[in-house]
């Protein structure tokens, strides 16, 4: 497979988890709605939440990210190697200029978002910057460029959104629903006792098929953008080194949350990663070893 193929398969992976993402959000109000026995306008708010939260990730993602994250704006003046290693590569690689954010955090991390080259933002953080030196951190860089150019920051932004959104509604209602705010009274009409069991089922397993879809997404991407940034430098040590630091490194994020793990470049949690099938499945990012050790035999 061609960059450019894979490319074209992000391209449509956005609009595949668009769909998706409307029609699991529709069935889950619809459901909600069965059990309170008015289950078409429970699907019509629905459709309506899910139809402008896809649209409002296309255009706003970018924007949404770095508010929750707390990045703010990096000059060249005081971020001077940031900026030039980012012009240099984004130059190499054929790509405009993105904006340049820094987050003000001692663990060592950087993420991309946007929609596309043009929207593109490229975010480290303080703590990256500090210790990193100049052939490491255009390693980072351009990792985070590949994400740009494979249109891996469209679907990862959208992804964080959804999930984030799916993750807020279902917070609420169960809430709302314990607390009485939703519970149907005994003498209204509604779903039958298997209703309300459905109810309960879609309620926990919505937020872990969102998240899944999230971290499945998260894990190919980064072979894919380390492999691509290894060949715009040429020099794939680079990167590795700075994948050991930033894994040797025990700073936890502060601004992080489960909704943005998957944008940085290393698990911004610092969980312990295992090899089984199982644990891999809900990690958000490949084991880091297994990522400095097919960069050091490319």
């Amino acid at each position: 497979m061609t960059i450019y193929d894979q490319i074209g398969q992000n391209k449509l992976r956005t609009y595949f988890i668009m769909g998706f993402f409307i029609a699991i959000f529709s069935g889950f109000f619809y459901i909600i709605g069965q059990y309170f026995g008015s289950p078409t306008p429970y699907f019509l708010l629905g459709i309506t939440i899910s139809v402008l939260s896809s649209f409002g990730s296309y255009f706003y993602s970018d924007k949404i990210v770095l508010f929750t994250t707390g990045a703010k704006p990096a000059s060249k003046k005081q971020f001077f190697d940031f900026y030039t290693v980012t012009e240099n590569l984004a130059m190499a690689d054929g790509l405009p200029m993105p904006k340049l954010y820094v987050i003000d955090d001692p663990a060592p991390n950087a993420f991309a978002t946007g929609r596309d080259a043009k929207h593109a933002v490229v975010c480290a953080t303080t703590g990256l910057l500090e210790i990193m030196d100049r052939s490491e951190l255009e390693g980072v860089i351009a990792h985070e460029l590949s994400h740009v150019k494979n249109y891996d920051i469209l679907v990862s932004s959208i992804v964080a959104v959804l999930v984030g959104t799916v993750a807020l509604i279902a917070d609420w209602i169960m809430r709302s629903f314990w607390w009485g705010g939703l519970r149907r009274r005994d003498n209204e009409e509604g779903g039958s006792p298997l209703f309300f069991i459905l109810f309960i089922v879609v309620l926990i397993i919505t937020p872990v098929i969102a998240t899944l879809i999230q971290l499945a997404v998260s894990r190919r991407r980064e072979y894919l953008a380390d492999a691509s940034g290894a060949l715009l430098t040429r020099y794939p040590e680079g990167l590795a080194r700075a994948l050991e630091k930033i894994e040797n490194d025990h700073h936890v994020m502060r601004t992080a949350t489960t909704s943005t793990a998957h944008l940085f470049i290393s698990n911004p949690f610092k969980k312990k990663q295992v090899s089984s099938w199982f644990a891999n499945l809900f990690s958000t990012h490949p084991p880091i070893e297994e990522r400095i050790k097919i960069l050091r035999s490319m």
